[in-house]
């Protein structure tokens, strides 16, 4: 299978770089299509969706009988003066009717799991996961979030309720939380039943408003940086590099909810913090209830490689709570190709009722 990537992905890659880097400045005017086709020498349907692209993460948007202008900057949020505005926040729209995982498809792996690995089943999976499935999220993660991590740093739980007790434990509960306001209810129940002190930090149109990030007293940031719920609040590229910006201050850190990003009705999906940063001070939570079964209690946690020592000192010890044979029927659908191809005939039905 080709792994060659797609011309419109490398051109827009180009493009974004020159943009971030101020050779294409903030208010600046993109090529017409048709100029970048013959300047860049590709056709003119690759200029056009990687400047669409551009426009859905935030890079630049669309004016009508005038063109594409450059929207992001690097000065956004710290270095701004603070501006009072008031923000209606959207609410997250009736959630399409995504039947789960088609249960034919989930039975016929569930009965070659039982087949195939029989009695292996029954062995007792290591604290962190199934090393069948931590290495399938490797791969899954490479293709499709630009994550590339070893197994060892993915870890293995029940849902993200309990991933999100790990990271109090990780970190420490005498720290500041800070979560985005509004925001998923049990995110705040969980830190608040082990102790810690929350900070809500309000979310403006497009992630958490700067005046917010600079005066939090948190040394954790909380986010949801796609279609927060209940908002509905997707994170821009430069609100997404403000947060990164916040994080560069030492002993801050980042938990990453990558929630719902699976459905993204982009032709790729917004960069993640994780594989944005060098730093590593961020941490990627996921789970697989929204996108298999809310019965289907799966979830992980992608560490950087410099808290993979104090996890193993202070929380790993725990058992893995997710039983070996979920564990193995979850990799079994992600590498066999059936969980990918559930995703994208989703992805397409929306962009089909949402007209894209």
């Amino acid at each position: 299978m080709s792994t060659k990537k797609p011309a419109y992905l490398t051109l827009y890659e180009s493009l974004r770089e020159e943009i971030i880097s101020g050779i294409r400045p903030f208010g600046s005017r993109l090529p017409s299509r048709r100029i970048l086709a013959r300047d860049r020498g590709v056709s003119a349907i690759t200029a056009e969706h990687s400047i669409e692209l551009l426009c859905e993460e935030g890079y630049a948007e669309s004016r009508p009988r005038s063109g594409c202008y450059v929207i992001y900057r690097e000065s956004d949020g710290f270095t701004l003066p603070s501006v009072r505005t008031e923000h209606r926040l959207p609410s997250v729209p009736p959630t399409p009717d995504r039947d789960t995982f088609p249960f034919p498809a989930l039975a016929r792996v569930m009965r070659r799991v039982l087949t195939e690995y029989g009695e292996e089943i029954m062995i007792r999976s290591p604290n962190t996961g199934c090393t069948f499935l931590r290495e399938t999220l490797c791969s899954y993660l490479a293709r499709n979030r630009g994550i590339r991590v070893q197994p060892d740093q993915i870890i293995i739980g029940a849902g993200a309720e309990y991933l999100y007790g790990l990271v109090v434990e990780l970190l420490g509960s005498s720290r500041i939380f800070g979560i985005e306001a509004p925001s998923y209810q049990k995110i705040e129940q969980v830190y608040r039943s082990r102790n810690v002190q929350v900070d809500f930090c309000p979310l403006g149109k497009d992630g958490i408003l700067s005046e917010a990030l600079r005066s939090t007293k948190a040394s954790v940031l909380h986010i949801t940086p796609f279609r927060s719920f209940p908002s509905g609040v997707t994170a821009t590229a430069s609100k997404r590099r403000e947060y990164l910006r916040w994080a560069s201050e030492p002993d801050r850190y980042i938990v990453e909810d990558d929630y719902e990003s699976e459905f993204s009705l982009l032709r790729k999906p917004e960069e993640t913090l994780f594989a944005g940063t060098a730093r590593q001070n961020v941490i990627y939570l996921n789970t697989f209830s929204r996108t298999v079964s809310p019965s289907f209690r799966v979830g992980y946690m992608v560490l950087p490689r410099a808290l993979l020592p104090v996890f193993e000192l202070r929380v790993g010890f725990y058992s893995c709570t997710v039983p070996t044979f979920e564990q193995y029927v979850l990799a079994e659908l992600i590498s066999g190709g059936d969980f990918e191809r559930h995703i994208n005939r989703i992805r397409r039905v929306e962009r089909k009722t949402s007209g894209n």
